[in-house]
């Protein structure tokens, strides 16, 4: 009996122990891959492109807060789907990274939604019918506004017409008492009927300003064009025409412009948003509605219309960079050397071929721009300088290598770190191709401007050139440059599919294609909106890719990008907008 007893007594701790030991393997499993946290939001069933390499194409995605929790298959992020979590059924749908628009106008946008709209117009008297119809609902006195116009997208301009663009004398007979001001679609000229030049002060003797043009008639009458810089003689009338508004009532217009600019940005795919250009002011405004919780989109704001006196004091008081769930970043200067091709004020290093007096114009100097650059590496700013002309380009890049050499003190300091750019970047002399790579600058293009103005430009530039300097951007990622895409809203529309389109195929609206051999690949089209402007920002650690930790900003497309047939393409829509973890648009 004594020997059955200590038998069991032996059993009895022998799977106490094995039980302690298995209690022990599963607290230390446990201890090593806890529970994954239940997350508030999957989107499951389709293609989830993440844009990170490490990451590649899934099926499903878990988001947590305002960040990505997990990416993999469904199986994988089913763990992650609690009683509380909202799943999206994708059924096949392709999810990105949001948009980033690499180069727009934030408010601009959004009044362009409060104006006459003209990019459709087909001449110029449906400018003057729509103008008529405006002036029927006004008031004497009224101003009149609108934009979008492009005489070398029309079907037929007047036979009186002054380089290429009518005068305004069928303006003045259907608004003879309210002052009419009619942007061009690149914003690098206006035109205005005599009403409003009276109001102005302009006459035919009034002299040109520096970097612009008051358009007149051999006989030396003002036209109503004003190109470049020549629309900011209208500036003072126009702003005391607007001054009739209480200040209340102009930030009640202001907040109006945030939402409306908003509304278009989500219904396109967009998250976040390069504003290319506000003042202090705008920026207090800004950074008002970001406490307030109303910036639905995500802004990285460049400073503009201030001087560098200005600058130099103030810089270090208005840089933002990015905290949490961060809806207003700012670290960069816009400054702006030429104008636009289509106003012949891109400043080029021969002649229009249209216009043979021309090279073009300056609008900003060599030596303001290079005082700008001088601060920028001081206060640790990114400097981001409008180029469009052949010309312009080349005195950038050769104001941003002077500048680093002289911060250096001899030595050219190393300029990649800065990420200093050239937005549109739109005409480069091959000799100038190289150096984008070589120096570290960012070549913000905005892809839709080549196929909406290639069967134009021949005309400005002929047919040789146009080949040789248009948006060579095949050539600029061979020789190591970063590019990105935009559209530069409003002066195209902040179309992110057609402008991914444009990325691709260099398909212009006549059927033909514009240089395509320098049409970037789907997975280039891709990295160019997502996490090539990130990089441009300075924000690729928060966004630009569906990485676990990232913001969960992201968009669901009815078609697969990388895939589809490339004509198919600009059927896609975007169905679905989520900005940190909300959906803020639905199709």
């Amino acid at each position: 009996m004594k020997n059955l007893c200590r038998i069991s007594l032996a059993v009895c701790c022998v799977i106490v122990i094995a039980a302690c030991s298995r209690e022990s393997a599963e607290s230390d499993k446990s201890a090593t891959e806890s529970p994954v946290a239940v997350a508030d939001l999957v989107l499951r069933g389709g293609k989830v492109a993440t844009v990170d390499p490490a990451l590649g194409n899934t099926e499903a995605i878990a988001i947590t807060g305002y960040q990505v929790a997990a990416v993999g298959s469904d199986e994988d992020i089913a763990a992650y789907i609690g009683p509380e979590t909202k799943v999206i059924e994708l059924n096949g749908r392709f999810v990105m990274p949001g948009f980033i628009e690499g180069h727009g106008h934030y408010l601009g946008l959004g009044r362009s939604k409060q104006i006459l709209d003209l990019r459709n117009v087909k001449n110029w008297q449906e400018v003057v019918t729509m103008v008529s119809g405006a002036v029927d609902k006004a008031k004497p006195g009224e101003w009149i506004f609108g934009r979008g116009w492009h005489q070398d997208k029309w079907d037929s301009v007047p036979e009186d017409a002054v380089d290429g663009v009518p005068r305004n004398d069928t303006l003045n007979e259907v608004s003879p008492n309210n002052p009419v001001s009619l942007g061009h679609a690149s914003g690098h000229a206006a035109f205005f009927n005599d009403a409003a030049l009276t109001e102005a002060g302009i006459d035919d003797d009034t002299p040109d300003p520096p970097g612009g043009t008051i358009v007149r008639t051999p006989e030396g009458k003002a036209t109503g064009l004003m190109r470049e810089t020549a629309q900011r003689l209208l500036n003072d009338a126009i702003n005391e025409y607007n001054s009739r508004l209480s200040p209340e009532q102009m930030e009640q217009l202001d907040r109006e412009r945030v939402m409306l600019a908003a509304d278009e940005s989500l219904r396109h795919g967009v998250t976040s948003f390069h504003d290319a250009g506000a003042d202090f002011e705008t920026i207090d405004f800004f950074r008002k509605l970001e406490a307030e919780g109303n910036l639905p989109v995500r802004l990285y704001v460049m400073v503009r219309r201030e001087s560098n006196e200005v600058m130099a004091e103030a810089l270090p008081h208005y840089k933002m960079l990015v905290e949490g769930n961060d809806f207003l970043t700012v670290r960069s200067i816009k400054r702006q050397i030429d104008g636009a091709l289509g106003a012949h004020g891109a400043w080029l290093l021969k002649p229009y071929v249209d216009l043979p007096e021309s090279e073009g114009l300056v609008l900003e100097t060599v030596e303001d721009i290079e005082r700008t650059a001088e601060i920028a590496v001081q206060h640790g700013f990114q400097l981001n300088t409008h180029a469009i002309g052949d010309r312009g380009v080349r005195e950038v890049l050769n104001i941003y290598e002077r500048v680093w050499k002289k911060a250096g003190i001899g030595a050219a300091i190393d300029g990649k770190p800065l990420r200093w750019r050239i937005e549109h970047s739109q005409h480069i002399d091959p000799v100038d191709v190289p150096r984008f790579g070589a120096l570290g600058i960012i070549a913000v293009v905005q892809a839709i401007h080549g196929t909406s103005d290639g069967p134009w430009i021949p005309t400005r530039l002929g047919e040789e050139r146009a080949a040789a300097t248009s948006q060579p951007w095949r050539d600029l990622i061979n020789t190591g440059a970063l590019i990105t895409n935009g559209t530069d809203v409003p002066v195209e529309p902040i179309d992110a599919i057609a402008s991914y389109y444009s990325s691709v195929s260099r398909m212009m609206n006549n059927g033909k294609r514009f240089t395509p051999e320098h049409s970037l690949t789907r997975e280039e089209g891709l990295a160019a909106y997502t996490i090539n402007n990130a990089i441009a920002a300075f924000e690729e650690d928060v966004k630009g890719t569906l990485t676990p930790g990232k913001y969960a900003d992201l968009v669901v497309l009815s078609q697969d990008l990388l895939t589809v047939e490339e004509d198919k393409i600009p059927q896609t829509t975007v169905d679905i907008t989520i900005v940190g973890g909300q959906v803020r648009y639905q199709r």
